[in-house]
Order: structure tokens, then sequence, then C-alpha cells
């Protein structure tokens, strides 16, 4: 067996066994949007073909950890199937590309940001954030791995409804909030203190609401609430509690005003991802309301991975409409969190990148792969 930087061997009829070190690792991460996996897995695309290969190659050498998500599992069971095959076999082989490696959960890692960001505005410390992979990846990466993973299966909810509240939230992101864009006169910049104030509402009418239901004897509350009604209870609980109400309630107040929640990477981004997008309709573009639905259909779960996973990772891969506002200026990714992002547009690049992990083995790493994985 193989456990993090060593092997074990022995004999299962005799005492003898032999511990082996293998060298250290340093694991690049990967994150792959959906539309990589579901090309990669209808395999008619020959571009997909060959980055899949040289990802299997780089995962297997160790150099490399393509972890999947919460998003991965929400977008793969809205899925309707391809030439027989189902979400199932699509989870599958999302899963054995990721060979077990996995993201913690999209919610946990946005509350867990926001938790980091209040006690420092709590403690009075600089309102940087300098995001911590352990938020987004609590195992240790860098180990060799086992010849086996266990995989447990998750109750997935209301298939068909979620699919339904998906495609009713970019119909009406469509038809009812780009009309009101093409008219507004607000900046960029303007538009992402909106999007910022209209994300701390969420954060505390949920709550709000939470807290109304509770108070009308509603105990289902404790179990069908968002989780997003929990942010503003943790928050309370992070507090000295030898501080008045009055005054918790003040400090979560400014807080949610402040730069500390404004500098969240999950606020960061998404704000400026849609500040983009309502130029880029104000500018004409998604005029087309079916042309619009079909290019946007994966916006919003986009939004959710660039801005949740992107600053906890060595290289995004994004499609190409998400490409085109990751590559405005106000964003760079690359220099805000040193993360490079590829989509189609750059794809010999991409490969390139893949290729160089490979090539960069150095001669003791092939001489571990050679005895972990004869």
């Amino acid at each position: 067996m193989v456990q993090s930087n060593h092997l074990l061997r022995g004999c299962m009829f005799c005492d003898y066994s032999e511990n082996i070190p293998l060298p250290p690792l340093r694991k690049k991460i990967i994150y792959l949007d959906q539309f990589f996996f579901s090309a990669a897995f209808r395999e008619r695309d020959s571009r997909f073909l060959e980055a899949a290969e040289l990802i299997k190659r780089a995962t297997s050498s160790q150099v490399l950890i393509a972890p999947f998500s919460s998003i991965h599992e929400d977008e793969t069971h809205q899925w309707r199937g391809f030439d027989g095959r189902n979400k199932d076999d699509l989870m599958q082989f999302i899963k054995a590309t990721s060979r077990g490696h996995q993201f913690e959960p999209s919610y946990r890692v946005e509350h867990d940001q926001i938790l980091k960001a209040f006690e420092s505005f709590v403690q009075n410390q600089p309102s940087d954030f300098h995001p911590d992979r352990r938020l987004a990846i609590r195992s240790d990466i860098n180990h060799w791995e086992d010849y086996f993973r266990i995989d447990i299966r998750e109750y997935r909810g209301d298939i068909e409804q979620i699919r339904n509240l998906k495609n009713q939230s970019v119909e009406s992101l469509i038809k009812s909030v780009f009309p009101a864009w093409r008219k507004s006169k607000e900046s960029f910049y303007d538009h992402v203190e909106i999007e910022r104030r209209d994300s701390a509402k969420i954060y505390l009418n949920t709550y709000y609401e939470y807290l109304t239901r509770i108070a009308r004897g509603d105990h289902n509350a404790l179990f069908d609430s968002p989780i997003s009604s929990m942010v503003v209870q943790n928050l309370f609980q992070a507090l000295p509690k030898n501080i008045g109400i009055g005054e918790k309630y003040k400090q979560i107040d400014d807080f949610f005003r402040s730069d500390h929640f404004a500098n969240i990477p999950n606020e960061w981004l998404s704000s400026r991802i849609f500040a983009v997008l309502r130029e880029q309709v104000r500018n004409g573009a998604y005029q087309n309301l079916e042309e619009s639905k079909r290019r946007l259909s994966g916006f919003l779960n986009d939004v959710k991975h660039v801005s949740i996973y992107s600053p906890f990772v060595d290289v995004m891969l994004v499609d190409q409409p998400m490409a085109a506002i990751l590559a405005d200026g106000r964003i760079n990714i690359p220099s805000r969190y040193g993360t490079k992002i590829y989509s189609l547009n750059t794809w010999p690049n991409f490969l390139s990148w893949l290729q160089s992990l490979i090539d960069s083995i150095s001669d003791d790493h092939r001489q571990g792969l050679e005895l972990a994985y004869p």
C-alpha cells in the first residue's frame, strides 16, 4: 500500500515487510469546467480527447490533481444523458478523472471565507484577503495516491425541480434584468457596489426570514431554510458573549458595508463578473432571446465556480463566454490570485502547460513512480 510519502510492502503469509520512502511532491491543482467533462465524455472532439489524455498522464504521474466540486455534481445531475449513457456515467467519468480528489462544497468555502474576513474585521486587521488553499481542499494533496478510493453516493434532491429553477433563473436574467441594464447609466464600479450591497442583503434577509419563521413556531425552518440563512447566525456566534445584541447587529451590519466583505474572493469576483456582463449587454450583446439562453445556460453556475474556486487553484479551464468576461482587465484573476485562465481560445497554451508538467518530472520522481505503480 501507499501511505502519504511511503510505499509499504509486505507478505500476507509471513511477517516480512519493508517501508520505502518516496520523493516529496508539489502537485498543481486544476479546475475543469463542466463543459470540458461533457465534451471529453462524448468523445467526438479530438481537442478534448488530447487534453483528457494529457490530464490523465499528469494526474497518474502525481504532478497534477483535478478535483471535482459540488457544482460539478449539481450540473451533472441535471444532465439528460447522451447516446444511451446517463448522468451517473458522466459523474463516474468526472470522479475517475479527479482520482477521488474533491473540493469542499461551494457553500462551505463561501461560508468559511466570510467567517475569516469577519474575524479580520473584528480584530481591526487589514482588509486584504489572502486565499488559504485549506479553505477549498482540506486534505493534503501532496501525497502519493494509494491503489483504491471509496466513493459515497450523495442525496441529490428533486433534480427536475432544480433543473427548472435553473432555467427560470437564466430566463429571468435575460428577460427581466437585461432590459434594465441596457438603460442603466451606472459606471462599472457603481455596478460592482450594487452587486456587493445586493449580496449582503441576501445574507441578512434570509437570516431575518429564518428568525421570523422560528418566532411563528415554524420549526421546519431549522431543516429547510437556505444555507445562506445561517451565515449571519455564525457571525453572531463569532462575537464575544459579553457584547450586547444591539452592538452585535451593528458590527455585522458594518462588516457587510466594509472592504473586508467586498474583498472576499467570492464577492470581489462575482460582483465584477456581473458588472462586465452588464457592460456587454448595454453595448448590444445578447439581443436574441433563444441564442442568449443557449450561451448563458450554465452562466450562473460558471460565476459560482469561478468566484468560489479560482483563487485556490493553479489553473482554471472555462468556456468561451466566461473567458471573454474574465479577459477584462478589471478582473485579471492571474494578477490578483496567480491563477492561469485557459479556454478554447487559448487551447494550444493549455496543452503546452499540461505537457510541461509531464516533461518537468525529475529522475527521482520517475523512480518513485516505478516503485509505487509498477
